[in-house]
């Protein structure tokens, strides 16, 4: 089978594996667009602080529910939430606001996916739309029983798509220059 941490298309599959018949049909790549998912929230006062803004540790659960659908879509499979490596809020979201959150996966590896969630404030009244967080999470498919299963690589297919692919395999492997860097302390702490 051809490494699934790569960019496939037709024409970076081996020659012994030239047909796309040949791949498992749950392991043939899958396009980005089959893992776009969008979900709408009103923010609502028990979602909110005392100033009704809404809770950062709310928006992060909302990004991990849409984050979730991208990792369903794509692995059509249960998913479980591995890490949430990066989020920025970029401003407050309000008490009424209308809560847009766009997730798709960026990148598959073996059995764990990048999924990157972009998160919009919509005011329905005036027609506008601002951008107020992003984050990338890592997701893990599992079987019924909780045993990790192997995902259908990722296949970018426009340009934003392919600089997301690439860019999930550099953070993957800043996390895993990480891992090791936590490891080698822990040991020497003994």
């Amino acid at each position: 089978m051809p490494p699934t941490h790569s960019c496939l298309n037709r024409s970076s599959i081996p020659a012994t594996l030239d047909s796309m018949e040949s791949l498992d049909a749950h392991q043939q790549p899958r396009p980005v667009s089959d893992s776009i998912s969008e979900m709408a929230e009103v923010v609502l006062p028990n979602d909110a602080n005392p100033l009704n803004n809404l809770l950062g540790g709310r928006l992060m659960h909302f990004i991990d529910i849409a984050g979730a659908m991208a990792a369903h879509r794509h692995s059509r499979s249960y998913v479980v939430t591995a890490s949430m490596d990066h989020i920025d809020f970029l401003a407050p979201v309000h008490v009424g606001d209308l809560l847009i959150l766009r997730s798709s996966v960026n990148r598959a590896f073996h059995t764990s996916m990048e999924v990157g969630v972009k998160c919009w404030v919509e005011n329905y009244i005036a027609g506008t739309r601002r951008h107020i967080a992003s984050a990338y999470l890592t997701f893990v498919a599992v079987d019924n029983r909780g045993r990790r299963l192997p995902v259908p690589p990722v296949l970018p297919e426009t340009e934003e798509e392919k600089q997301r692919f690439e860019d999930a395999g550099r953070r993957r492997e800043l996390r895993k220059q990480e891992q090791e860097r936590k490891k080698a302390n822990q040991l020497a702490r003994g």
